[in-house]
């Protein structure tokens, strides 16, 4: 996946993945395995998460094109 996070922010999250581990099944796991969690997390579901925020993206973007439309047509004189 081509999806990159700086160093603070990939830590950051792995540390998230051990804290909800602890605090959501009462396991301490460590470094390796928070780590290999979050690569699964973001080469499988990644993608997922990524083309939704394009497709809710793209219909604001559209929303917002019909909009200005609406509004450019509405700013015309009659002839």
């Amino acid at each position: 996946m081509f999806i990159q996070f700086s160093k603070q922010h990939k830590d950051k999250m792995i540390s998230e993945i051990q804290r909800f581990f602890y605090e959501e099944r009462g396991e301490e796991i460590g470094l390796i395995a928070a780590e290999n969690a979050y690569d699964f997390f973001k080469d499988q579901l990644g993608p997922y998460f990524y083309n939704k925020a394009l497709r809710d993206a793209r219909e604001l973007v559209e929303q917002k094109m019909n909009t200005l439309e609406e509004d450019l047509y509405a700013l015309e004189k009659n002839q």
